[in-house]
């Protein structure tokens, strides 16, 4: 397993964009990014194979984009279009072993978990 560091959460007003950035201490296969809201079930975002195409969560694909660098061991996530909904703690997750395009939403299939960064959208 590798440790998980995201960064920048905060608050953000309504209709702005968030940025978020999670580095992995090791090599990665896999990563990608969830969000829970307490209470609820945690929502997959956007999830990427190093080096193949991301896979984006149906509810926010038009209003999310995830970028990986060289290396495999950081997924960033852009979000726009912030709505007070989007209030939510945001985590990374990342795995070791490929997985198939289909299962990268998959928040169980992940073995490596952050902390979590809170996002706050204000209206």
């Amino acid at each position: 397993q590798v440790q998980l560091r995201e960064s920048g959460g905060g608050s953000v007003q309504a209709g702005g964009s968030l940025h978020l950035s999670c580095v992995a201490s090791g090599l990665t296969s896999a990563m990608g990014w969830f969000r829970q809201v307490p209470g609820k079930e945690r929502e997959p975002l956007a999830a990427v194979q190093i080096g193949g195409r991301p896979n984006y969560a149906d509810p926010v694909k038009r209003r999310v984009f995830v970028s990986t660098n060289n290396a495999g061991n950081m997924l960033n996530l852009q979000m726009n279009r912030l709505e007070p909904m989007d209030t939510a703690m945001y985590y990374c997750a990342a795995r070791s072993a490929p997985i198939n395009w289909e299962d990268l939403l998959r928040g169980e299939l992940y073995t490596s978990w952050g902390q979590g960064t809170q996002v706050t959208v204000s209206s």
